[in-house]
């Protein structure tokens, strides 16, 4: 039997380092230091105005937690120190003891401390040394590497981003962020459960199997009894005196498949796995065995497995993502971690930026390479609603250095998050990195290298190994950009994985048609969040140029380029309300452009992974969710874009994607209006698109041509769904002056605004969290002809003015009336 105490009350939290004089501060755990300092009224918010750069210091500072409890013999052999999450360089020290010494973020750690336990009151200490110094000073042994940024992250196993990113602040943290505690433990514990999950198919249907890996950790020799049952099937081994690890197979007749959002069903079947009797022990810690209750897995563990299988299918030069043997057109996003401070990312919080995914259309998301391992309630989540996930190895935008100590700390915590994550049916791929074999081999590291190690041993040689040896099930793929081979050019569209970002740092938008690529894993525009966030976020002058906006603007030159990517697209703004609705209009344009190009190509082109869905705090950035959780209008656009059933204009021809397991039939309707909405040539065809294709139509010049480009547009029309291509940039287009009616009606849980249009009414938009701070609106983005009507529902517990909800800058669209 084994018992678990968590050790999260009565902490404080004192600054150890020369000049700093802060002791006996309350402190959580998990948490850490900037989240402790600013409960306690001792530092302003770091996402506010400029307040970041007066909290650097935190960062070159060292910390001590400590805090005193009680203790009595429980009469367990072993007692165990379990430390899920230790931020980053800790000294731990029971009653004046020195435990153990770490200097990883992204493993957990168990120490045997029975012998250091005494009857009443015992005094935990964990000492967090400055993650700077511990960096410089490897940096300096080690000898410097090339990255994006001058910051020493490559240096130390910790979340890179914590040291500043083109969107994220310079908060460098410090603490015990995930749990801690004691398990006492007798006889055995299951120190790893690691269930393999495969589908074989058959006559008879398919057969689910599974393969529990069990290592077992020993105080004594007596012969053990593993069992494992799932779906009525169970599996028994024995253990011999000395022996410590088995494995279970279980067969599960016609199980139901597990499928991605989109493609089917998401079915889990309870997994439990006992040593002996198994008592009422429930789950475990970050690297070892996890289950229902998240605490360690003792003598049981229980977990849900979903049977599905995955492969990449690299033929031809090809990545193309099969689950269930059927190729998943990947409608991605790149995700950041939701918070520069992860303790303070609850189940509730993933859960709502998930439902923002899946409302997008979305079905997979990377784990970026920048940030964590997540939670698992990130993975469990994912699992639950069929989001495919791609996770990144923590590596980016940087040269690593492969020497010790950064090497064995490399494969520990690999190995624990293989092993984690192995029975998870959401993850379909592990990979090496973020962009580092792009950088050593076309942003001139190896000049600046000069023989030194960069991480191609973890990339080629340690983590595909890992990942063979403990998770054979899925595919392993060594970075991105990646065309398949070390000796290839990284970023060649016509292979593997592709990155574009001349869009955006160079290049208009438009030039994502130049692209034919086999699969986009990172591509984005910038804008700015809702006026709701960044109102909250600077207290100052609200001005394209202000001071206090411009530092929440990372991205090097990036508000000239916001500016100089209206391009002929739009207007140059007016004023801050310009400014603010046509960058974030232009952001939803350029992604959905690119998006719309890129599924026209399926399936030579197996995906899309859009840069990105979330935000660490009040940013301008590429985020389609801003850093308070609200949508963008990049997130509108997306959700069109990422539709089941889009048609979208290409290179003359109009493209119908059906991206569903039905055909897609009906009589296609393709008509030149003027801008009047006058008809002026109609043509049809009956059409069938079937499943998961692309039908690529040619646009009859009839209606493709247009008399005058400026004062005519298109329409088509399939099946109730429907696209507008304009046949110049909305600066040549001669729009009338936008004239509709508009009323807004009270409803039980807000407001209905209906707007009718008397002229063409191009991209309107409703942003009611001017008015209210937490309203959202249920679409935007909204083009209308003459005589069309678009409503709107606005979610607001507040009673608002009407006619500030009616009027700008609440109510925008391009052609609207200008004051004269």
């Amino acid at each position: 039997m084994s018992s678990y105490r968590p050790l999260h009350d009565g902490w404080t939290l004192t600054a150890v380092s020369r000049g700093a004089e802060l002791a006996g501060v309350p402190a959580s755990v998990p948490g850490c230091v900037h989240t402790d300092l600013l409960a306690a009224g001792l530092i302003p918010d770091p996402y506010l105005d400029d307040n970041e750069t007066r909290l650097s210091w935190i960062g070159r500072t060292d910390w001590v937690y400590e805090t005193v409890f009680d203790w009595s013999d429980d009469g367990h052999a072993r007692t165990d120190l379990v430390c899920e999450g230790l931020d980053t360089v800790a000294t731990v020290i029971l009653n004046g003891v020195r435990v153990a010494t770490t200097a990883n973020q992204h493993r957990s750690y168990r120490f045997a401390v029975r012998h250091l336990l005494r009857a009443g009151a015992n005094t935990l200490t964990v000492r967090f040394d400055s993650a700077y110094a511990y960096a410089e000073a490897q940096r300096a042994a080690l000898g410097e590497r090339p990255g994006a940024y001058a910051e020493p992250y490559p240096f130390i196993r910790k979340m890179a981003c914590n040291f500043g990113w083109d969107w994220g602040p310079t908060l460098v943290t410090a603490g015990i962020w995930r749990p801690i505690g004691l398990e006492s433990w007798s006889g055995a514990r299951l120190a790893e459960v690691r269930p393999l999950v495969t589908v074989e198919g058959g006559d008879g249907g398919p057969t689910g199997r599974v393969a529990v890996h069990v290592r077992v950790e020993r105080e004594t020799e007596e012969p053990l009894t593993l069992t494992a049952e799932v779906a009525g099937v169970t599996a028994r081994a024995e253990l011999a005196p000395g022996e410590r690890e088995a494995v279970l197979e279980l067969a599960v007749p016609e199980p139901e498949l597990w499928w991605p959002r989109g493609y089917g069903a998401q079915p889990r079947y309870d997994l439990l796995v006992r040593l002996g009797d198994g008592g009422a022990d429930g789950g475990g810690p970050g690297g070892g065995p996890t289950g229902a209750d998240g605490g360690p897995a003792g003598r049981c563990w229980r977990g849900r497995i979903g049977f599905r299988t995955v492969e990449l299918d690299r033929t031809g030069g090809a990545f193309t993502v099969k689950v269930n043997g059927v190729p998943v057109f990947v409608r991605g996003v790149n995700w950041i971690p939701d918070d520069c401070f992860p303790s303070r990312i609850t189940r509730d919080r993933l859960a709502a930026r998930f439902g923002q995914a899946a409302g997008a259309g979305v079905n997979l998301l990377r784990v970026w390479g920048g940030g964590l391992y997540e939670s698992e309630d990130f993975y469990d989540l994912a699992d639950e609603l069929g989001l495919l996930v791609w996770q990144d190895f923590p590596f980016a935008c940087a040269a690593y250095p492969e020497e010790e100590p950064i090497r064995s700390e490399v494969e520990v915590e690999a190995r624990q998050h293989v092993a984690r994550l192995a029975h998870r049916p959401s993850l379909v791929l592990w990979c090496g990195n973020n962009e580092n074999i792009e950088g050593h081999a076309d942003w001139g590291w190896q000049r600046d290298l000069a023989g030194r190690s960069w991480g191609a041993g973890f990339y080629y040689d340690l983590l595909p190994a890992v990942v063979a040896e403990l998770d054979p099930t899925r595919p392993y793929w060594p970075g991105s950009p990646y065309s398949g081979a070390p000796d290839l050019p990284p970023n060649d569209p016509a292979r593997g994985t592709v990155h574009i970002w001349d869009v955006w740092n160079r290049e208009d938008y438009g030039r994502y048609a130049a692209y034919t690529p086999r699969f986009v894993a990172e591509f984005g525009f910038q804008g700015p969040p809702a006026y709701a966030t960044l109102r909250r976020a600077v207290s100052g002058e609200l001005a394209a140029d202000a001071p206090l906006v411009l530092h929440h603007q990372k991205a090097i030159d990036g508000a000239a380029k916001l500016l100089r990517g209206l391009g002929g697209h739009l207007p140059q703004p007016e004023g801050f309300d310009d400014w603010h609705y046509l960058t974030q209009l232009n952001q939803a344009r350029a992604m959905a452009f690119g998006v719309e190009r890129f599924r026209a190509l399926a399936p030579y082109c197996a995906g899309t992974i859009v840069w990105q869905l979330n935000d660490c705090w009040p940013v301008v950035s590429w985020a389609a969710v801003d850093g308070d959780g609200r949508r963008k209008p990049l997130w509108y656009a997306l959700r069109r874009a990422y539709a089941d059933r889009l048609l979208t204009v290409q290179d003359g021809e109009l493209a119908v994607v059906n991206d569903t397991a039905e055909p897609w039939r009906g009589e296609l309707e393709l008509v030149r209006h003027g801008l009047d909405g006058e008809p002026l040539a109609k043509e049809a065809a009956r059409i069938e698109a079937g499943p998961r294709s692309v039908v690529r139509v040619p646009i009859p010049q009839s209606v493709g041509v247009p008399g005058d480009p400026a004062r005519e547009l298109l329409a088509a029309r399939l099946d109730g769904v429907r696209a507008l291509s304009f046949f110049a940039e909305d600066t040549r287009v001669a729009f009338p002056e936008a004239d509709y009616e508009a009323r807004a009606e009270p409803v039980g849980d807000g407001y209905r605004v209906t707007v009718t249009a008397r002229t063409l009414v191009r991209e309107l938009a409703l942003f009611p969290d001017r008015l209210d701070p937490d309203a959202a609106v249920d679409d935007l983005l909204v083009t209308l002809l003459p005589g069309e009507s678009a409503v709107f529902h606005v979610a607001t517990g507040r009673e608002l003015d009407a006619g500030r909800l009616l009027t700008a800058p609440v109510l925008r669209c391009v052609n609207e009336a200008r004051p004269r």
